[in-house]
């Protein structure tokens, strides 16, 4: 048990394996291939159609030069036969600071952040609400007045973990349409209350919304409602709770939340979802891993955040 926890817990690379389209200047981005190995400083100005040295620090300085898709400042970057350095003629964004966002990933087309809890995603009305949205934006357009951000998907205020961004209408547009053949691993972590009846399970069930409380009301049989399937592994137990490692094959509204709740092991801090304690004063739900096939890329792409501290330390 001690090995599957360490397995389990150990933090990974935020890096996806990404290709990019074949060399050429397409939508504000030129794409050069490497044949050789050599460093980026030499690269670019053999490439750049007579560019000078500063110039070539400004685009770097600025955030405009990615190589394999991720974006690079360092001028004498060793480059290797097959790597890929884009050019943008947007700036870049700066690094961003703030305790509620942290980004993991950014390419030409997305910005992959680990959203923390307790802070919605997007506004839901016309209020001033500081959400993961307006950060973002405010970020990039500190590099351009003219950047945008788009939101692909959501996560829950209470829950916190990898949430997309698209660069632009067109790509958010080509995520979201495919978003449920495209997604192809979409796992969370939970600390629940209890212990769930087997160490690991597959819930099937049919949800509604009630229109008053709107909260999700979860049916065994079909009852006209939206089919939602979780299936989640006991990571590890005590005499209070369990962690769990919970896999969605669909991605309907508090999903996970009412499927723990069915089972008589409702997630930790959730009281809409009975929960009767809050040991870490939070919902004890993360989004840990989301898998999916890139929009431009046509790759699968994997971003995993590690598993809360605080989580864990209810098990030690």
């Amino acid at each position: 048990m001690k090995d599957k926890m360490k397995n389990f817990i150990k933090k990974t690379t935020n890096k996806p394996n990404l290709k990019s389209p074949p060399a050429g200047d397409l939508g504000g981005f030129t794409r050069l291939k490497v044949n050789e190995p050599i460093e980026l400083m030499d690269f670019l100005l053999a490439k750049m159609g007579g560019m000078k040295r500063n110039s070539i620090k400004s685009l770097l300085s600025h955030r405009q030069i990615l190589v394999n898709d991720q974006i690079t400042t360092q001028y004498n970057l060793p480059l290797k036969t097959g790597d890929l350095v884009v050019v943008s003629s947007v700036r870049g964004n700066t690094e961003l600071f703030h305790p509620k966002v942290r980004i993991i990933f950014e390419d030409s087309y997305l910005i992959v952040i680990e959203k923390q809890e307790n802070i919605l995603t997007v506004k839901t009305d016309h209020g001033n609400e500081l959400t993961a949205f307006s950060i973002l934006k405010k970020h990039v357009q500190k590099s351009a007045k003219n950047n945008r951000i788009y939101t692909v998907h959501r996560l829950d205020r209470e829950t916190s973990g990898v949430l997309v961004f698209a660069k632009s209408r067109e790509i958010q547009q080509a995520l979201q349409e495919k978003w449920h053949t495209d997604v192809k691993k979409r796992i969370y972590v939970a600390v629940v209350e209890g212990k769930p009846p087997k160490g690991s399970d597959k819930i099937v069930s049919w949800l509604t919304e009630n229109e008053k409380s709107l909260k999700i009301h979860s049916s065994s049989v079909d009852n006209g409602g939206q089919q939602a399937v979780t299936c989640y592994r006991v990571i590890k137990s005590n005499d209070d709770y369990s962690l769990l490692e919970v896999e969605l094959e669909t991605g309907r509204k508090n999903q996970i939340r009412v499927h723990l709740q069915s089972i008589g092991c409702p997630i930790a801090g959730d009281k809409k979802y009975g929960a009767k304690t809050s040991p870490i004063a939070r919902v004890a739900l993360h989004a840990r891993i989301l898998e999916f096939y890139h929009p431009v890329t046509k790759k699968i792409v994997r971003f995993e955040t590690p598993v809360p501290r605080k989580f864990l330390h209810l098990f030690h």
